[in-house]
């Protein structure tokens, strides 16, 4: 659902009853409900699933794994095991539908953890997905209230994954460049979330359909500070500029950015230096995205040096501002 329709049907229902050990649940929405089972321990639980978003069935399972899977890393926690979620035709094909949650569940056992079940029904347009239990320290808790004052912003996988499959979708791209794509969605965040731990973050997300700005536009409501983005930071997968120059949008980008746009109004500010290209892409959904943190400027030098420990890569792409604004700048 578009998040402003979303925030209609959550805003009519009844508030829910406060629970002591329910830490993060529908009171505070966040990326996944958070549980405490002990004074050390509690439970992460979420669930994700959508229809193929690449042809090869197990990639389209695998990657719908790693997108579920991100939830709770977006938490800070660890996977533990999962339940998958599936819908497929009649008449799909045996075959596919064993490659779907083939590549699924080798994605889960990447993360450390185990399918251990699931659910599926007979539903004309195929879905796979998740539902994904992890733990994590109940006082080591990532929310997207978090974001503090003079923060540094960090981002874990290069932005264009949405337009670039909406581009494959329409043939208006190359294999390459998919491939590129591919290849950032089926990467775990596992380790950008250990590093993201070990530098003492609060203030996380994952970015996903709602886009960078949208999923910022939470942060920034929950946390009541606001945010400046550097464009010129930002990292793109190759050739995401490119099919963004050729208006190979999803359906999100706009809706996203009239999300954004009447939420924050004048409080949204986009420098006209920054490429109109680039600023859609800011709004774009994005599939199986990077983790998006901030962490103390002291800390900032630890994330870098800690993803790079792990082969990993992350771009410092703004920081956290006392003023409850969303401004871009070139």
């Amino acid at each position: 659902m578009a998040p402003g329709d979303l925030q209609e049907v959550l805003a009519a229902l009844p508030t829910p009853p406060t629970v002591a050990d329910l830490l993060v649940g529908l009171g505070k929405a966040d990326d996944a409900a958070v549980y405490r089972l002990a004074p050390d321990l509690a439970i992460v639980e979420t669930v994700d699933f959508f229809p193929p978003v690449v042809d090869d069935p197990y990639t389209w399972g695998a990657i719908a794994a790693v997108n579920a899977m991100s939830d709770v890393y977006a938490m800070g926690g660890e996977v533990l095991f999962a339940l998958a979620v599936a819908g497929f035709p009649r008449e799909m094909p045996k075959a596919i539908i064993v490659e779907v949650f083939r590549g699924g569940a080798e994605k889960v056992a990447e993360a450390g953890g185990v399918v251990a079940g699931g659910h599926t029904v007979v539903d004309a347009e195929p879905k796979y997905g998740l539902c994904v239990t992890g733990r994590v320290h109940p006082d080591r808790i990532f929310i997207k209230g978090g974001l503090r004052a003079g923060d540094r912003l960090f981002l874990s996988k290069p932005l264009g994954t949405g337009v670039i499959t909406t581009a494959a979708k329409n043939d208006a791209t190359t294999d390459a460049v998919v491939a590129g794509a591919i290849a950032s969605m089926l990467r775990l965040n596992r380790a950008a979330a250990a590093v993201a731990r070990e530098a003492a973050v609060v203030g996380a997300t994952d970015v996903t359909g709602f886009g960078l700005l949208g999923h910022l536009g939470e942060m920034v409501t929950a946390s009541g500070v606001g945010v400046e983005i550097e464009a010129g930071r930002l990292p793109l997968l190759p050739g995401a500029f490119e099919m963004a120059a050729k208006g190979q949008f999803s359906g999100g980008m706009k809706r996203n950015r009239r999300h954004v746009e009447s939420v924050f109004g004048e409080r949204l500010s986009i420098d006209p230096a920054v490429a109109p290209e680039l600023a859609s892409l800011l709004f774009e959904a994005e599939t199986s995205g990077g983790l998006l943190f901030s962490v103390s400027p002291e800390r900032a030098g630890d994330v870098e040096a800690g993803l790079t420990a792990r082969g990993e890569r992350g771009w410092p792409i703004g920081r956290v501002v006392a003023d409850p604004i969303i401004r871009v700048r070139p």
